[in-house]
Formats: C-alpha cells, structure tokens, sequence
C-alpha cells in the first residue's frame, strides 16, 4: 500500500514540476486510483531564480523555498523532492527548517551511477552555469571525473538552449533547444564522457538517451525511482 505522502517543492520552473508528477504516476504499480501515492504539490513559481543569485545577479532563494517546504509541511508529507538541480546548492539550508526529509539529487545520482555503470570513469554534464558554478557534481561525485562544456558551448547551447528566446524555459520544445543540446552533449562524449548527465529539469524535457551515443542519466528519473520504492 503507497501510503506515505510525497511533497513536491516545485515550480523551478511549472513544466518540470509537472513532468515530474507524471513520472511519479508512472513509476508507481498501481491497478486503481487508491494504489497510487499521495502527492503534495506546491509550484511556486515566484521563487526567484537561483542561477541567478548563484551568479551574484538577482535575489536569494532559500526563503522562498522554505516558505514552500512549510506549505507542505503543513499537510503532513512524509517525504519530498526538488525538481530543480540548480536549487540543491542550497538543500541542506532548507532542510535544516523542515521536519520531513527531502531527497538529495546528486546523492542518489552518484548512488545510482556506481551501481549502475561501475565502470563509468568520466561524466559529462548539461546544467546551468548556476550549477556549474557550484560545483556540486565535483562535491558529490568524488573520484568520478566531472567534464562540463567550453565556455562558449556552455554559453551560447546550454544556456541558449535553456534560457533563450527560443528556449525551454520560454515553452519551446523543439528542435532548436535539442539541438544545441546534443551537439554539446556530442562535445563532451568526444572528450571521453561514459556517461552524460542531464543536469537540469528543463533539459530532460527535449533531450532524450535515443538522441545520444552514450548512456543518459536523469537524475530526476533516479530521485523518483527511490521515492516510489
């Protein structure tokens, strides 16, 4: 019987966070509307950006986040997530104000890759600069070798592909944004990647592993998995 209830601290950004409950409905065995989990869902999409206030431009997350986490707190979920990468730079702040534990991405990720592909060496990541800034691949994925894009890929595709006119946070899920993507994805297989990580909600929604030559890990997909088992 699935009867913990999962919170969502969402809305970094609405479509990620609404991909990420669909995948949980997914994910669960269920034969009738009663098996599935419990979902708590707050997609606060005023919290301000955290590329941003990583990069020193804009206004600090944390409150905002935790006035989320307390929302749903308050309906008594037993665990929750954050679909957004870039925001876990400031995870253990926020779960320091909240009762109910939320699942760390980059530690069930790193988990899942040394399981999974023991033999993986390198890894290529597709983030935002925010998260690359952080470096919190490096600070989790100890002796596995974190490869991110040049500059300029990382600036003018990831980025582009991200945060443009004709982005994905803009609602564009074509091939433009995929395409920048796979060619900077490309970029970091010919570096000696085992493995690219995507490492960004909004970049699981166009880039797929059938778009790639090497294994693609979705670190979201990993956090859900444990979530449902």
């Amino acid at each position: 019987m699935n009867d913990k209830i999962i919170g969502i601290i969402g809305g970094m950004g609405p479509e990620a966070t609404a991909n990420c409950y669909m995948k949980i409905i997914k994910a669960t065995k269920a034969k009738k509307d009663q098996d599935h989990f419990r979902i708590i869902i707050d997609s606060n999409a005023k919290i301000p950006d955290r590329t941003e206030a990583i990069l020193g431009k804009g206004k600090n997350p944390i409150k905002e986040i935790i006035n989320t986490g307390k929302n749903l707190e308050k309906t008594g979920v037993d665990v929750a997530m954050i679909p957004c990468m870039t925001s876990h730079y400031f995870i253990e702040e926020v779960q320091k104000h909240l009762k109910f534990p939320i699942l760390n991405a980059f530690i069930e990720t790193n988990n899942y890759i040394k399981s999974t592909y023991p033999n993986a060496k390198k890894v290529g990541v597709l983030a935002t600069s925010g998260t690359l800034k952080t470096q919190l691949f490096n600070k989790y994925f100890g002796d596995i070798e974190v490869l991110y894009p040049s500059e300029n890929s990382q600036n003018n595709k990831v980025m582009e592909a991200i945060y443009g006119e004709r982005g994905i946070k803009q609602g564009h899920l074509t091939e433009e944004p995929l395409q920048l993507l796979k060619e900077t994805a490309e970029e970091l297989i010919q570096q000696g990647a085992d493995l690219i990580i995507s490492g960004c909600t909004e970049i699981e929604l166009v880039l797929k592993q059938n778009h790639l030559s090497k294994p693609l890990i979705i670190p979201m997909d990993v956090v859900i998995e444990k979530l449902v088992k």
